[in-house]
């Protein structure tokens, strides 16, 4: 499975709808600059075609149903596509290494990665026609990245095992099963789990310490498990109550079965996060990417990842029955929210990844 991003980002993070698309600047790319700022969608379009191909980083096939989006391009534009999966931190270097003998035009990294690829001048900035749709935390201000989906902590439970299963941070906090977090000093799935529970007892992104407690009273009762919840495990039942990402947790229960695990978003409150796509500055086929990227928050692109289970970034996007019963109900989501402080939470991992080794893992049974 895809990426390091949301799922193994570890501490290297730490490390016309309107006719006129794009941003204030051009990039270079093999001495060419790049319009980023007057080419109409109709001109984008149009060179697109005419280089015919694109390559991606961090995509494949089976991750929220890029597949889709991937046939529509070429039934639509005959754009001929290739991915290589690899992770977030991969993507960057493959970006920074190759330099202009690029190799990759288009990448898909977990937010934290956005801010770092435009620091590290990778990235060709490129606004799509729905820009205005897509909320503020959610796209860099000149456009150099945009997130086109989102994960959320969710609870999966397997009720062959925990009969009633819990809704809240309460109900698990007051349970008598077992629950996995995975691999915090290594997942962010993991990390942005403790965030979520430090948001339930009263901490935020610059205040960890109640999601450290809440773990180690969990640790201390012999209740936490601390390997990765995955298929498999699922599957074979050893697992009761895992902390996942809402869209790995809806993609995991329906492969092995729906009637069986109960998934859902804790009551009091939970962390959002989100995946952001980033062109690469010296991109060989540019205007493919930049046409990726529109498609991507068309109707018709966040339909797709919305039948991968992947959250749509655009409220307001008309979905159809098909794809948004890949969702979960949208009153789930009323009390979720996102980082607000992207730099306090950089600052913070650190201190997690340690707090987590002295505080939790050492009393977990």
């Amino acid at each position: 499975m895809k990426k390091g991003s949301l799922l193994k980002m570890a501490a290297v993070g730490i490390l016309s709808v309107s006719l006129f698309a794009g941003c204030s600047s051009t990039t270079k790319t093999e001495s060419k600059e790049v319009d980023t700022t007057n080419l109409s969608l109709e001109e984008i379009t149009k060179k697109a075609k005419e280089e015919g191909k694109l390559n991606s980083v961090g995509m494949p096939d089976q991750w929220a149903n890029w597949k889709q989006t991937w046939n529509d391009l070429k039934s639509k534009y005959n754009i001929d596509h290739t991915d290589t999966d690899m992770s977030s931190a991969e993507e960057l270097a493959k970006f920074e290494s190759e330099k202009e003998n690029a190799s990759a035009d288009i990448g898909d990294v977990g937010i934290n990665f956005g801010p770092l690829a435009k620091e590290k001048g990778l990235t060709l900035p490129y606004k799509t026609s729905y820009w205005d749709e897509v909320p503020d935390w959610a796209k860099d201000d000149e456009g150099h990245w945009m997130v086109g989906y989102t994960g959320t902590i969710a609870f999966i439970t397997d009720k062959t095992k925990v009969k009633n299963p819990p809704k809240s941070w309460k109900d698990l906090e007051n349970g008598d099963f077992k629950v996995t977090t995975g691999d915090v000093l290594k997942a962010s799935q993991g990390q942005f789990a403790v965030l979520a529970a430090a948001y339930a007892f009263g901490g935020d992104e610059a205040n960890i310490q109640p999601g450290i407690d809440f773990f180690e009273k969990l640790a201390k009762k012999g209740r936490l498990v601390t390997t990765d919840p995955k298929v498999t495990t699922l599957e074979k039942g050893e697992e009761d109550v895992a902390l996942i990402w809402d869209f790995n947790g809806l993609g995991y229960r329906d492969k092995i079965d729906t009637n069986r695990f109960d998934v859902t978003i804790p009551e009091e409150v939970s962390v959002m996060s989100g995946y952001a796509s980033v062109i690469n500055k010296y991109a060989k086929h540019p205007h493919a990417a930049m046409l990726a990227r529109e498609y991507i928050f068309s109707d018709e692109g966040q339909a797709n990842l919305a039948r991968g289970y992947a959250r749509p970034i655009r409220e307001n996007v008309k979905l159809p029955e098909d794809a948004k019963a890949k969702l979960l109900p949208d009153e789930m989501y009323k009390n979720v929210r996102p980082v607000k402080d992207m730099k306090a939470w950089e600052q913070t991992i650190p201190k997690l990844l340690e707090l987590w080794e002295s505080k939790v893992l050492i009393n977990v049974q």
